[in-house]
């Protein structure tokens, strides 16, 4: 989830994988965020081990286009992104049985989609983790 800091823009992007997300993973996800955004970014991310090698990784590769600001140990609720997959478990695909992980994963970017196209309900998820736009 990307905020824009003069036109107070929000934006969600996502990939899914089939199998465990490792460090390389987050890196190429985040160097594509950076290629497309064409700019320095200042990212917030949980403790997770498999985001901190990441951050390690890139700044040990020089990247100085990425600032990092690392939520406080175990802290959902000040993350906008775990308002965004409640939405998604709790609402969309409630009482929803997958065929495969395919489909699991065709419906959760239904989810996506159809959040991304409600700037209400995106403002909302930065309300609930008490984050100021």
């Amino acid at each position: 989830m990307t905020l824009s800091p003069q036109r107070q823009r929000i934006s969600t992007y996502w990939q899914f994988y089939d199998d465990n997300v490792v460090a390389t993973d987050v890196i190429a996800f985040l160097r594509s965020l950076h290629r497309q955004q064409g700019r320095k970014l200042i990212v917030v991310l949980d403790r997770f081990n498999v985001h901190r090698k990441a951050i390690r990784l890139l700044k040990n590769s020089g990247a100085s286009w990425l600032s990092v600001e690392w939520l406080p140990g175990y802290a959902p609720d000040l993350n906008p992104v775990e308002a965004m997959w409640s939405c998604t478990k709790y609402g969309d695909l409630a009482n929803y049985t997958p065929d495969d992980l395919y489909d699991l994963g065709a419906e959760i970017g239904d989810s996506f989609v159809r959040q991304y196209h409600d700037l209400a309900i995106k403002r909302s998820y930065f309300q609930t983790a008490k984050l100021k736009l």
